[in-house]
């Protein structure tokens, strides 16, 4: 298994397919009004970075760092594929947003998953995230968890 993380565009077929896949997983265990979705297109705005894992020129996972004002990141659209969970492909995901937030000077990550994706939470707090509040312009409700990380120390 030869996995590479790289930015890539988000428009490819490809990664659409995978993003798509991210959508249906998210609504099997999430209410619509509480998936905070990105298409492909908003993914690819100027405000946003994402990452693609390959295996052996496969797609087999994605996240995404999208940048907002006053120095804040926020770790978006984060999924592999069932096929290769288990492998730290995630945790690799989260190191490379992380790095590159604080390559660019941000200040502080943020997020909101899901209230029933316990491996996901391991990951975040594995890379030293903790929950917090809501964040951002996020409801409060009890689909969503939140976790922040602060990048100035």
């Amino acid at each position: 298994m030869a996995i590479d993380i790289a930015v890539e565009s988000p428009l490819q077929d490809e990664v659409r397919g995978l993003i798509a896949e991210l959508n249906a997983t998210l609504l099997e265990l999430t209410p619509l009004e509480f998936c905070f979705h990105m298409s492909a297109e908003q993914m690819a705005e100027a405000d946003t970075t994402v990452f693609i894992a390959r295996d052996n020129g496969e797609a087999i996972a994605c996240g995404a760092l999208k940048r907002h004002d006053g120095g804040v990141g926020e770790v978006k659209r984060m999924y592999t594929r069932p096929t290769h969970r288990g492998k730290k492909i995630g945790s690799a995901m989260v190191d490379l947003i992380e790095a590159l937030a604080r390559h660019e000077g941000l200040g502080r990550l943020v997020l909101e998953t899901g209230d029933r994706h316990p491996a996901a939470w391991a990951v975040y707090e594995s890379a030293g995230f903790s929950r917090c509040g809501p964040v951002l312009d996020y409801p409060d409700s009890q689909w969503s968890v939140f976790y922040e990380k602060n990048l100035s120390s």
